[in-house]
């Protein structure tokens, strides 16, 4: 599943390649990827067809361009990437990739950009649809765009911001952390607390922050916090400088490349592994493996050791 960078990645591409263009026509290749739209394929070309494209914007890893139908009402395209989706632009004489769903052909532009924004997903997780867009509850920017707009799609109104939002509050996240009482990787995880954290970047951060997955979130102070918030934002702005990580092959960005953040991780994935600040410091410390909510979590044995009193 694309993290927040990956997320972040896309939403530049889409923004410099889609916004300003207008819907030329809309064709759909399997409707399967409509799935979550509610008036099913035929609706969604009707109403999509000659509209305009505001903004593109992201919540966590929530992706949505803005736009103005020929209706003169305004919605929200998500484009939920799922675990192998891609936003892809091709000009109209590149062949059609094995797994393309969706198709939308942009108007042309002065500079000549290529005329088709292409929805490809092999795994079929993933889809599109249009959304009513709602006021933000905190009147805020929905998410990071270039407009700012204080609108949300109604499907991502639940979601919290993310740590790299202009608008992320640290200090209300301390709190709600300490209400929460739960072990703090999985506080990471809920979308509803803190958005756009999803298995490997939680591990990286805690890894960064010296912190242990099961430290109970009642118990943070609020120099961890900080800490804490500080180190997720600094391995995610590091992942953007480098396009994102890639560990799936399917995953890529607006123009089909890959990231390469995954060479520069610390902890996931590096099992047996020496712990590159252990080692740095002349400790013994490796990287373990342990099971965590049905999936892989890894820590340093050595510099984030288990509480005595731990939450899972």
């Amino acid at each position: 599943m694309p993290e927040l960078p990956e997320a972040e990645v896309v939403r530049r591409g889409l923004e410099r390649w889609t916004v300003g263009r207008r819907v030329e026509t809309v064709e759909v290749l399997d409707p399967r990827s409509l799935r979550r739209h509610i008036g099913g394929p035929g609706d969604f070309v009707q109403r999509l067809q000659g509209a305009s494209i505001l903004d593109a914007v992201r919540r966590g890893k929530f992706l949505w361009l803005p736009v103005a139908l020929a209706s003169g009402d305004e919605l929200a395209l998500m484009m939920h990437l799922g675990m192998s989706g891609q936003a892809l632009i091709q000009g109209d004489d590149q062949p059609d990739e094995r797994h393309l769903k969706v198709r939308l052909g942009l108007s042309e532009t002065p500079d000549g950009l290529p005329g088709q924004l292409r929805f490809v997903d092999q795994r079929i997780f993933g889809g599109m649809f249009l959304d009513p867009l709602e006021p933000t509850a905190d009147g805020h920017p929905g998410g990071r765009g270039a407009l700012g707009l204080p609108l949300i799609p109604e499907h991502a109104a639940h979601i919290a911001r993310d740590p790299l939002d202009p608008d992320f509050d640290p200090s209300a996240f301390h709190a709600a952390l300490r209400r929460r009482k739960t072990g703090i990787k999985r506080a990471l995880l809920d979308q509803g607390l803190i958005s756009g954290i999803g298995n490997i970047y939680a591990d990286e951060a805690l890894w960064s922050a010296q912190l242990h997955y099961a430290r109970p979130t009642e118990t943070m102070t609020r120099p961890e916090t900080q800490r804490l918030v500080e180190a997720v934002q600094d391995v995610m702005a590091r992942a953007l400088e480098a396009g994102g990580t890639s560990f799936d092959s399917l995953y890529v960005n607006i123009n089909g490349e890959s990231g390469y953040f995954s060479r520069s991780l610390n902890a996931y994935g590096r099992a047996g592994e020496a712990c590159p600040r252990c080692e740095a410091e002349g400790r013994d410390g490796v990287i373990v493996r342990e099971q965590f909510m049905n999936r892989s979590s890894y820590r340093c044995a050595v510099c984030q050791r288990r509480p005595r009193r731990a939450r899972y």
